[in-house]
């Protein structure tokens, strides 16, 4: 017997067009060749060039996947729409519209090109110091800012969301919104050397540092090696400086508790750690500057916005890499916002000492 409905069903899939939009004109023809260089990159957020770069790196990832959209469309075309949402945080129908494709290839662009970003980009632009590179990384924080042993900074940053439908009070954050929770480590180039996101933004920043790698493996001493300088006879390692919301440890230097009544010393010194802390501030001010997605309410499914902004982190070293800035910062993460203060509860035996002796060294 023969299946009508079947038939029928597929008649109707057959004579149904794929795209009812298949022009790939705006692209080619207004951004590609009518653009201006600082139009393109006031939209692209990268110069010509170092776009050009990119697409090279992802294109053993994705030129399959390009072709199978149909189309005509290129790894230029789907690597140009995810930088256009990254970039401007357009919703998927606009974009589709302006790249003549359906939205749902838009929302797969997305996935696959950020997808391979972190995939064949991660270890090689998110570095943790080390060798000669965490030589110059030190260098670098004691001569611009005039802070020794010093290897980075750390901090986190809230990443707007839609609600979720779980959960949904975990996610609603101290500032008001809800969030996902970005903690990153910047060195004095603003390039991030550690990454570290997805925990719900209701959670302290404290609770999040302790159950990331970063803690764990700086509780091992894996983070640096055993190099110390004789600061007023004691030893001093190498560590990063974070808030008052962290703790006081070995590898983690912060400044004294501020109680209204502190030494003019102790003031002098939290001035002085809070200078050099100020680039992990600036980094996600360009991060966001310029990855306008990260600033304004995402409304991806939060299972999937970890990717984006992992993404996003090594978009923006890449950039520096390349040498390609944007000044687009936005000046309201640059201000130093201190978290809730926790204190000097409970510090690692020996840290204060150190604290102590950076204290003698500086002021």
């Amino acid at each position: 017997m023969v299946d009508v409905t079947k038939n029928f069903v597929v008649l109707i899939a057959a004579r149904r067009p794929r795209n009812p939009i298949v022009s790939l004109d705006w692209w080619n023809e207004t951004v590609c060749n009518r653009y201006t260089a600082h139009l393109w990159k006031e939209n692209v957020r990268m110069s010509k060039d170092t776009f050009t770069v990119l697409c090279g790196i992802l294109r053993p990832s994705l030129q399959r996947e390009a072709t199978n959209f149909g189309n005509g469309m290129t790894v230029e075309h789907v690597v140009g729409m995810t930088l256009w949402r990254l970039s401007t945080c357009c919703d998927l129908r606009t974009i589709g519209n302006r790249f003549g494709v359906h939205r749902s290839t838009v929302s797969r662009s997305i996935k696959q090109v950020c997808q391979a970003v972190v995939d064949l980009m991660y270890d090689d632009y998110i570095v943790w110091p080390v060798g000669d590179r965490l030589t110059t990384t030190v260098a670098g924080f004691n001569e611009l800012h005039g802070f020794p042993q010093c290897a980075g900074a750390i901090d986190g940053s809230h990443i707007p969301i839609l609600a979720p439908k779980e959960s949904k009070a975990d996610y609603f954050n101290r500032k008001g919104h809800y969030s996902v929770i970005l903690q990153a480590v910047v060195d004095h180039k603003l390039r991030f050397t550690d990454t570290y996101v997805g925990w719900p933004g209701k959670v302290h920043d404290a609770r999040v540092f302790r159950n990331s790698s970063l803690f764990e493996k700086g509780q091992n001493g894996q983070l640096f090696p055993r190099t110390t300088v004789n600061m007023e006879n004691v030893e001093v390692p190498i560590f990063i400086i974070g808030d008052p919301s962290y703790p006081l440890l070995l590898w983690l230097m912060k400044g004294f508790p501020q109680r209204g009544n502190e030494h003019q010393r102790h003031r002098l010194f939290n001035y002085k750690l809070s200078k050099a802390r100020m680039v992990v501030k600036r980094a996600f001010g360009l991060l966001k500057g310029r990855w306008r997605i990260l600033m304004r309410r995402n409304d991806s499914h939060v299972s999937k916005v970890p990717l984006m902004v992992n993404a996003c982190c090594i978009l923006h070293n890449f950039c520096i890499e390349q040498n390609d800035l944007y000044d687009d910062i936005l000046p309201e993460l640059q201000e130093l916002q201190e978290n809730d203060v926790a204190g000097d509860n409970d510090p690692q035996p020996g840290a204060v000492d150190i604290r102590n002796a950076l204290l003698n060294h500086l002021t």
